[in-house]
């Protein structure tokens, strides 16, 4: 699964625990609403776990719970932890011999990097708990 679509149901999935604050929510459960495996869903709650976002207990109780309250919690924090890709990627061997092949790097670069520093502050504006919200709202237009 590539990290994008990772990213997206990252944000399903915490959305899931932060409607649940009190009780741990299985793999099973999160699989059911994000409609795939458990084990993909596992695969993701192990980096968010990496990255100090979710905490695990095993057992017949067991399951999932958020670490930091949703409130507290960005889109970008959930971004860093599952991405570990550029959004946006140069192709590698440009004909340096040629006026744009041998510039088109540099300048795509910079283009590429006010990109994902744009993309990253907006989701630094937008919480886990914001996402519930509006979702429990069903709300279609952008929040």
């Amino acid at each position: 699964m590539n990290s994008n679509l990772q990213f997206a149901v990252s944000c399903h999935i915490l959305a899931i625990l932060a409607a649940y604050p009190d009780s741990p929510v299985t793999s099973e459960i999160i699989a059911e609403s994000v409609d795939t495996n458990p084990v993909v869903i596992r695969r993701i709650m192990s980096r968010l776990r990496k990255h100090g976002l979710v905490i695990s207990r095993p057992g017949t109780n067991g399951g999932w719970r958020l670490v930091i309250s949703p409130e507290e919690l960005s889109l970008r924090d959930v971004y860093h932890a599952v991405s570990n890709e550029a959004l946006l990627v140069l192709h590698q061997h440009p004909n340096m011999d040629c006026p744009i092949g041998g510039n088109i790097q540099n300048t795509l670069n910079s283009v590429f990097e006010e990109a994902q520093t744009a993309l990253e502050a907006e989701l630094s504006k937008v919480s886990v708990a914001r996402v519930l919200e509006s979702t429990l709202q069903g709300r279609n237009k952008s929040m």
